[in-house]
C-alpha cells in the first residue's frame, strides 16, 4: 500500500470503492481525488481523526508537525501532516501480497 492508502484505510477507516474513490461509511459519502499531501482540507481531516483517537497535534516549525512524540517535517505543512500520520499508521510487518 502507498502512503495515501495506508492513511485512508488505517486512520480514516475508509474503504476503496473504485480505483478513483474512497467510501466513508461513518458519513456515508464518497471521497474523490484524495491527496492529503496537496490538499490542506484533506490533511486537516487526518489531524481531526487522530485527535479523536487521543493524539495531540502541534506545529513546531514552519513545516514541521508532531502527533504526540512523532514529529516530521516536509516541504509543505500538508506534506508534514501526511508524513507524520503515515509514520503512526505504517505497519510494514504485513506482507503487501496479503493485503
Amino acid at each position: 500500500m502507498n502512503k495515501t492508502e495506508v492513511i485512508a484505510r488505517r486512520i480514516l477507516g475508509w474503504k476503496l470503492n473504485r480505483w478513483d474513490r474512497w467510501y466513508d461509511s461513518e458519513k456515508e459519502v464518497f471521497i474523490y481525488d484524495f491527496q492529503p499531501e496537496k490538499n490542506l482540507e484533506q490533511a486537516l481531516l487526518i489531524v481531526e481523526r487522530l485527535k479523536s483517537f487521543g493524539y495531540s497535534y502541534s506545529v513546531t516549525g514552519e513545516h514541521e508537525v508532531c502527533f504526540n512524540d512523532v514529529c516530521t517535517s516536509g516541504e509543505t505543512l500538508t506534506q508534514a501532516i501526511t508524513d507524520a500520520a503515515f509514520s503512526l499508521a505504517d505497519n510494514s510487518t504485513i506482507d503487501e501480497g496479503w493485503l
